[in-house]
């Protein structure tokens, strides 16, 4: 029989307590090789402080982590050299020159001075590599940022909100250079609240609410936790309700649209339409509407918030 392989991250009840506040209430996930793997929750989820744990950088509560199958404890050094991260704002010399900041981090971790050009160019920072870092625009600080954690082709990488600060270009540039890293058998956890991106970026997405984890989603099944509705527009929307209510299909407000959530309103909208029209209220739009992952994410929170 086939074992499924060791995660490269595997988190077990994590929990971390600052006095009354529970910042982290018993979350588990896995994260596997070639896998990006997104904590997506509101500022104050508590996703930030679940990466520091997994960093080391604070001790949890309880609970524990594991990185490539080994306990993260103060003595598991050597784990780091194969661990790229960057967690809220990124850390730099400010009078140092964004090449030479990469220089550092560089003979920190032991790699060949090439890889210093190598990191810049494809960072996109060949044109301020002889700028003083705190001379950057937030965006070139964050791929600076970016730069560092990158070197050495890490086998996990940590990321806290990644596109913080980067216009549409540098977040396309990114997103591509991320899944790159994955599809090479990297693998990479992201924390976010930009939907869109994590929507974009991730394979499997684990929604953090209050410090919990309320739910998992593989990227290839968030189909099934979006809603799919059939919106109709009509010269008179009062008539077309009725119209529809009288059909036994009663219609739900939608903006200045009528939704019907019924499967055979969405599967059949031609056969709304025929309703309509032999009303005499044809409908002036007809379309299918499908959540998007920001809509997903507010019913399940508001669900936990309100059950």
């Amino acid at each position: 029989m086939q074992t499924s392989p060791t995660p490269v991250v595997a988190v077990r009840e994590l929990v971390k307590h600052y006095g009354a506040v529970r910042a982290v209430d018993g979350v588990d996930f896995t994260v596997t090789a070639g896998e990006i793997y997104a904590l997506l929750g509101l500022n104050g989820a508590g996703k930030t402080t679940t990466i520091r744990m997994l960093l080391s950088m604070i001790s949890p509560t309880s609970g524990s982590v594991s990185l490539f199958g080994e306990p993260v404890t103060p003595t598991a050094r050597h784990l780091w050299s194969k661990v790229g991260y960057l967690v809220e704002t990124p850390a730099a010399y400010p009078e140092l020159t964004v090449r030479q900041n990469i220089a550092v981090m560089a003979r920190l971790k032991r790699m060949p001075a090439h890889t210093v050009d190598t990191t810049v160019e494809r960072l996109g920072l060949t044109p301020y590599a002889d700028r003083r870092s705190r001379e950057l625009s937030l965006g070139n600080q964050q791929r600076l940022g970016l730069a560092k954690a990158l070197l050495g082709q890490p086998a996990l990488l940590i990321l806290d909100e990644p596109a913080n600060g980067l216009d549409p270009a540098g977040v396309t540039e990114i997103r591509q250079l991320l899944k790159d890293l994955a599809a090479a058998g990297a693998a990479i956890l992201l924390s976010s609240h930009i939907l869109a991106e994590v929507a974009k970026l991730a394979t499997r997405i684990g929604i953090i609410h209050h410090g919990k984890m309320i739910t998992e989603i593989a990227a290839s099944d968030l189909a099934l936790h979006a809603r799919r509705r059939l919106e109709i527009g009509s010269r008179d929307q009062r008539a077309a309700a009725r119209i529809l209510a009288e059909a036994g299909y009663p219609p739900q407000p939608a903006g200045q649209l009528l939704a019907l959530t019924a499967d055979d309103a969405v599967t059949s909208p031609d056969r709304i339409a025929t309703v309509l029209v032999a009303a005499g209220c044809p409908p002036t739009h007809l379309a299918i509407r499908e959540d998007d992952l920001e809509t997903v994410f507010l019913r399940l929170t508001r669900q936990e918030t309100h059950p």
